[in-house]
């Protein structure tokens, strides 16, 4: 087996915080990767939910979006935008995923712009589906490639909650869902303490707590340690990444170490 690839660790990492029986809304890229991972692993149960109606896939091929009609032929049933989100709502999604232009401390997200509101720098697609699954999901895990510029101080917009400004602020601004449980980067895993902050709980192999530091413009708790490795992924699951999964590596790079 050739060495494992950061978008195979992300992918993996992503997965295990999916459980048996989740219903789990699912986005474009790693965060469909791992949802099959986790499905052919060890969370069979578990039931995908796309945005674009499509409830219970059990796809046999890797789909390239969410309207891809190779998810609806196996699923359970097809509805509709509204009715998904509905489920969100309703407080009947247990997780959800989402990617991010920015990322802080707190786990609030960025994907609107990035500079002034009125004259950015770059304009981005904008909230999307990710504020519904951020404000009501049972709780939400983050994706996102990690350097300075992706994991500022201070967002240009917050365009998704997550603890908002620490402490009970989630509650008291009365959003049902549980907030972020997880970030999971290129350089390591992540999970927020009593507070809401983020704290660094693996790091992947070869990466150092001064490179994590040197990648994130503000503190993170867990740095006066020495984090442990993140759990590599087993011959079975690279197995079904490589082979079944994602075999052109539509989404998983052969080539990010």
């Amino acid at each position: 087996m050739s060495a494992v690839t950061r978008d195979e660790l992300m992918a993996v990492a992503a997965a295990r915080h999916i459980r048996d029986g989740d219903v789990l809304f699912v986005g474009t890229g790693l965060p469909m990767v791992a949802g099959y991972l986790a499905k052919a692993t060890h969370a069979p149960n578990a039931v995908l939910v796309f945005e674009s109606g499509v409830v219970d896939a059990r796809p046999r091929e890797l789909a390239t979006g969410v309207g891809d009609f190779r998810l609806v032929g196996s699923a359970s049933y097809r509805t509709g935008l509204a009715e998904t989100l509905g489920m969100l709502d309703a407080g009947r999604v247990d997780l959800g995923f989402l990617g991010a232009a920015e990322v802080d401390r707190h786990g609030n997200v960025n994907s609107t712009v990035i500079g002034e509101y009125a004259s950015p720098a770059v304009r981005l697609p904008g909230s999307g589906g990710a504020n519904d699954i951020a404000s009501c999901a049972k709780r939400f895990v983050i994706i996102a490639r990690h350097d300075r510029r992706r994991f500022p101080a201070r967002l240009s917009y917050v365009t998704t909650p997550g603890f908002l400004s620490g402490g009970a602020a989630r509650g008291e601004n009365g959003l049902p869902g549980g907030g972020p449980a997880g970030v999971v980067t290129d350089l390591g895993t992540f999970s927020f303490d009593a507070e809401g902050a983020m704290q660094i709980d693996t790091l992947h192999p070869g990466v150092t707590v001064e490179q994590v530091l040197a990648a994130t413009a503000f503190p993170l708790g867990g740095a006066d340690r020495e984090p442990p490795q993140t759990p590599l992924p087993d011959a079975e699951e690279i197995r079904l990444l490589r082979e079944r999964i994602d075999p052109a590596g539509v989404y998983l790079s052969r080539d990010r170490r």
